[in-house]
């Protein structure tokens, strides 16, 4: 009995593993890229358990637990503390340089509205994108909202509202629907307090789930990554993925866009689910050209959402300036 559920654990993760890499855009293929960390834990314990017993086939058994056990640590190691980070943590030339940016997932039918109210005020961002709002989430927020100068909205029922707001002066702002998709993403651009020009591109596209396939998310992905590949100014990009951060897709969203990403070197610092700490993943996303400088990057407490709010500081060297010109 033991060696057919040693076998059957093996298989499954082997085949979990190898899914993926096909590429395919079927939800339930793409759906294991998500959990490699308890994948790798599955081979790890089938592999420990299987030590002391007399199991058929044994060093094939061992052989392809310890290839997955690998193969997964490697699409994971980059995310642990004991990577090289890509960007290291640095200030501006002043305080008032630095530009303070906040992602948050309210999860629509979320009702602790005060409890975000109570975020939004203590953090205080320059930047704020907010996904899932609904018309009853747009009300509770429009007080605190009336402190940004600008704010461009798409409301709506279906977990796909979206809010942008910012208190920065602001040349440009867009709610766009990529890839023809429902779903909107935001591009603005946006002058930071040391007078240079920059761009922020919000995402929130769909998951992997039954009922989607992943081609448009990845589109859409893909879209933001031509984006800020053809522009000359700094840029940041903030959202609720739905994508893992070690994805290909999201691999080939910072190839495309010369991005850099905080998390590298600094551990998964997980988004969700903030209900279920076995089940948390690094989903909420930020991503930044190699000429802004990274201040901070963490993780606000839950409240009340399936997801944790990330907030970002950053800043942009007045040596931009020059380049913004050209």
């Amino acid at each position: 009995m033991l060696n057919w559920v040693l076998w059957a654990l093996a298989l499954s993760v082997v085949i979990t593993t190898l899914l993926p890499l096909t590429n395919s855009v079927t939800w339930w293929v793409r759906m294991w890229d998500f959990p490699r960390v308890h994948i790798a834990g599955v081979a790890l314990l089938t592999l420990a358990v299987s030590l002391p017993f007399t199991v058929s086939l044994k060093p094939l058994l061992s052989t392809v637990l310890v290839a997955v056990v690998i193969y997964q640590g490697l699409q994971i190691f980059p995310y642990t503390p004991l990577a090289q980070t890509e960007i290291d943590l640095s200030s501006g030339q002043a305080p008032d340089e630095e530009i303070t940016l906040l992602s948050v997932n309210v999860l629509m039918e979320n009702e602790r509205y005060q409890d975000l109210i109570a975020i939004l005020q203590r953090e205080d961002p320059d930047v704020l994108l907010l996904m899932e709002t609904d018309e009853t989430w747009n009300v509770a927020l429009t007080e605190v909202l009336s402190r940004c100068a600008t704010v461009e909205k798409h409301i709506a029922d279906d977990h796909y509202g979206m809010i942008f707001a910012t208190r920065l002066p602001t040349s440009h702002v867009e709610l766009l629907w990529p890839a023809g998709d429902d779903t909107p993403a935001v591009r603005a651009v946006l002058t930071s307090p040391s007078g240079v020009d920059f761009n922020f591109i919000g995402l929130h596209p769909r998951p992997p789930v039954p009922g989607n396939t992943t081609e448009v998310r990845d589109k859409q992905i893909k879209d933001a990554a031509l984006m800020t590949q053809s522009s000359e100014r700094p840029t940041v990009v903030m959202g609720d993925f739905n994508d893992v951060a070690w994805s290909w897709t999201t691999k080939r969203f910072k190839d495309y866009g010369d991005l850099l990403e905080p998390r590298v070197g600094r551990g998964m610092i997980s988004s969700f689910h903030a209900d279920y700490p076995f089940m948390r993943l690094p989903i909420d996303q930020m991503f930044m050209t190699k000429d802004v400088g990274l201040v901070s990057f963490r993780r606000l407490e839950n409240f009340g959402s399936d997801h944790f709010p990330m907030a970002a500081t950053v800043f942009i060297a007045q040596s931009e300036r020059a380049n913004n010109a050209d």
